[in-house]
């Protein structure tokens, strides 16, 4: 009797499945490497530009110089530095972690970035702060800004009036809206340093030194709105 042979050859069928193994094992590692370069890349919505101009010589050289920004831009972008601070000051989101990120003192905390220290350490003392910030309040509230045309207008040495409606409502009620007048002054000095954790919410460097209520009948935070809440409840 003849004995069975061995293949001496590998079937189609398992050489297409061994190809598509090492197909798919391939693609495997490409895309774990696709997902570490993205990550490392992030965040991609905040990119840091340079300018790279190359000098005309025989010999190729890159060199990196510094564009300042002309006045005007540089005015239009303080303007809208005042309205963002404005906004981050005093809107309130139902939101506790969104809230305490903004308003806590850290690099994420927006407000905190953009105040000095003795400005910063008035707004802590602001009754909406500490409700938020040490107990978050057990009913959904928010408060809005509302800013016209030609909100913020200058007074020279980087003092500027920013003037805005505001107001606070829940499910049952609203408040009246409010207008108040802030004087604001900037700490914008051309040597200004800042923390390399602080670089997206601060590029610039500028900071509120002063921030005196004109108008409104005391600081928006401390309108009362907590306490008749309370006193409804």
């Amino acid at each position: 009797m003849e004995r069975n042979q061995l293949p001496d050859r590998i079937e189609p069928p398992v050489l297409l499945s061994r190809l598509l193994t090492f197909v798919f094992a391939t693609m495997l590692v490409v895309l774990v490497a696709m997902v570490v370069t993205l990550y490392n890349m992030y965040p991609l919505n905040r990119p840091q530009v340079f300018f790279l101009m190359s000098a005309p010589k025989n010999d190729l050289q890159v060199v990196l110089r510094e564009m300042l920004p002309i006045d005007e831009n540089l005015d239009n972008f303080k303007r809208t530095f005042i309205r963002e601070y404005i906004k981050a000051r005093n809107e309130i989101v139902p939101n506790a972690n969104e809230m305490r990120t903004k308003w806590t003192n850290d690099a994420n905390g927006v407000v905190y970035t953009w105040s000095t220290p003795d400005v910063y350490n008035a707004f802590t003392q602001t009754n909406m702060w500490n409700a938020w910030m040490s107990d978050v309040p057990d009913f959904a509230f928010s408060c809005s800004v509302e800013f016209d045309n030609g909100a913020v207008s200058p007074r020279g040495n980087d003092v500027w009036a920013v003037t805005f409606r505001y107001f606070c409502s829940d499910s049952n009620r609203q408040l009246d809206k409010k207008e108040y007048t802030i004087r604001i002054k900037l700490d914008a000095t051309e040597d200004a340093t800042i923390r390399w954790d602080e670089r997206f919410n601060n590029p610039l460097g500028i900071r509120v030194s002063e921030y005196e209520i004109e108008s409104g009948n005391g600081d928006p935070l401390d309108t009362g709105y907590l306490d008749n809440t309370v006193g409804n409840m």
